[in-house]
């Protein structure tokens, strides 16, 4: 049988209101489809395993949710609509605001059998080179921090693109100077030990 994962629960339960039937409703939707999937929590988000593989992930921000599955561009049906497989913000069904912006449940169940299909015969998704996000601009102010620690710079200049990329689009998010400031001392600092934006989550 499948496994709950208390986890889940608490993430769930610490999500707004709007966000909250969304992901009860993909959980449930999950676990239906797929009696032997095993919950755990990856990169902080809810994740649902079957046969010891990835099968999809669902997610909760600001304003949306999102739902997404491990290996998309081999599902009839999403290959168009996923970038490397995993979602990103907006998932594979667009930032979801309510249950309604969902497929219904019996196509959720298709994409769910294709990819336990997947995971059964032990498909592996090879990421492409060719859809890699270009990294950005480096902000002035993190390049000026860069530049006045040697060990820092190298670095990040040895990192790979998401890496790097993940710091310029922290840094570029943030709204005030201070806030700013603040991000670019972290990273700095992050970056000088060598570990990449997430490294909490790895």
């Amino acid at each position: 049988m499948g496994k709950r994962d208390p986890r889940i629960d608490a993430y769930i339960a610490k999500q707004k209101d709007f966000a909250k039937p969304i992901l009860t409703h993909l959980r449930d939707v999950v676990h239906a489809a797929c009696p032997d999937v095993e919950e755990t929590l990856k990169w902080s988000s809810p994740f649902f395993d079957y046969k010891g593989q990835p099968m999809c992930n669902m997610a909760a921000f600001k304003e949306h949710a999102a739902f997404g599955f491990w290996k998309a561009p081999l599902i009839e049906g999403l290959g168009s609509k996923s970038e490397n497989g995993v979602a990103g913000s907006a998932g594979h069904f667009g930032r979801l605001a309510t249950v309604k912006d969902l497929p219904s449940k019996k196509v959720l169940t298709g994409y769910i059998k294709s990819a336990m299909k997947l995971n059964d015969e032990g498909v592996v998704v090879a990421k492409s080179k060719m859809s890699e996000k270009p990294v950005g601009k480096v902000p002035p102010e993190l390049a000026t921090a860069l530049a006045k620690n040697k060990k820092a710079k190298a670095t990040f200049d040895a990192f790979p693109p998401s890496h790097r990329r993940e710091y310029v689009e922290w840094i570029a998010d943030a709204k005030r100077e201070e806030t700013r400031a603040k991000r670019v001392a972290q990273a700095v600092e992050w970056i000088a030990e060598g570990k990449s934006r997430n490294w909490k989550y790895q």
